[in-house]
């Protein structure tokens, strides 16, 4: 049977453009159109509701405490990688309020609609129409997307608290606050600080920040190490005041591992203007991409967060979904530990 993508190929155009031709959902210029007029009749291709468009749709939400660390990082991964796979891709970054947050009670600063009045879930049933399938980030512990996206051909870049019915993909990021508190544990530190996101991203149940803070605490723990949490929102204002607070500390933490990716340099510069030597007084070590932790003078040891790698799968799980039904699963990407200049025994 002739595909759209069949019939992109013949016309030279993506397979949205192709989508968009034949349906009028968007403007084509006349060229463009009978070109793909011509090469729908030459393969004898007839478009029918539900056909598949060619596009999957990248729900992005972008606003204060939302969306991931690098979201240009994250769109850009999934992009290429749905080139790769002859889709194009629909990018939707909308805000929203009122994630659930860990305890499970469903709070909102206001009614759950955007500043337009649409609300969150509105976004995600127009993607639907429009795409073949959907890649959701800035997943929260209990989602209040979940109920709409079981059984849809969707994968999730996160890992909710109850993912039964979903297919997932992320960095087991309760692996990766265990590593780093099992390493630090391995040079001798006995007092460690977690420096995470911002208070917001912890009240909205953000997946990935609530994980990791597991993963710290409860190696921290087995390991008798004296640990502490500190949310810290971006900017060198907010990192002098961090570094500040943690030096005030009693006892002070001999390391520190740094789980906020705008905040890494600016706390490392905020530290040793306050005195403290990277590693000799401080070990620094952070959970983000490789690219992160080589910017600061001293590179950083990190355990990596994959982008291009979560989005690569992500993308080939979404486009396996919709060529039939697939079973869902979760696909969590082991921790791996680079270790670099910043760290040393205590």
């Amino acid at each position: 049977m002739v595909s759209i993508t069949d019939v992109a190929r013949r016309a030279g155009v993506s397979p949205s453009t192709v989508s968009y031709a034949l349906s009028g959902k968007r403007p084509i210029s006349a060229g463009t159109r009978r070109r793909v007029e011509a090469a729908a009749r030459e393969l004898g291709y007839r478009a029918h509701p539900g056909a598949p468009t060619g596009v999957l749709g990248l729900l992005l939400p972008l606003g204060p405490g939302a969306g991931p660390p690098d979201p240009a990082g994250r769109a850009l991964s999934v992009v290429t990688a749905a080139r790769a796979h002859g889709h194009d891709v629909l990018l939707i970054t909308r805000d929203y309020d009122g994630l659930a947050r860990e305890d499970g009670d469903r709070t909102r600063e206001d009614d759950g609609r955007t500043r337009d009045g649409r609300t969150r879930e509105d976004d995600d049933r127009a993607a639907h129409r429009m795409a073949d399938a959907l890649i959701v980030t800035d997943v929260g512990l209990r989602d209040p997307r979940l109920p709409a996206l079981r059984g849809r051909p969707a994968v999730l870049l996160g890992l909710p608290a109850e993912p039964a019915g979903l297919t997932c993909v992320d960095l087991d990021y309760r692996a990766a606050g265990e590593r780093c508190a099992v390493r630090l544990a391995e040079l001798g530190h006995r007092v460690v600080a977690l420096v995470g996101a911002a208070p917001e991203v912890y009240a909205r149940g953000t997946a990935s920040a609530h994980r990791v803070v597991r993963g710290f605490t409860a190696a921290a723990a087995r390991a008798g190490l004296t640990a502490s949490v500190h949310p810290s929102a971006t900017g060198p204002d907010r990192a002098r005041d961090t570094a500040g607070r943690l030096l005030r500390l009693r006892p002070a933490p001999t390391a520190v591992v740094v789980h906020n990716e705008p905040l890494l340099a600016p706390l490392i510069d905020a530290f040793e203007r306050l005195g403290r030597r990277i590693p000799d007084d401080l070990s620094v070590a952070a959970i983000c991409p490789d690219e992160v932790a080589l910017a600061p003078r001293s590179p950083v040891t990190s355990v990596t967060v994959p982008t291009a790698e979560l989005g690569a799968r992500a993308v080939a799980l979404a486009v396996r979904e919709i060529s039939g039904p697939a079973a869902p699963g979760v696909h969590l990407l082991p921790p791996r530990l680079t270790e670099r200049s910043s760290t040393a025994p205590a």
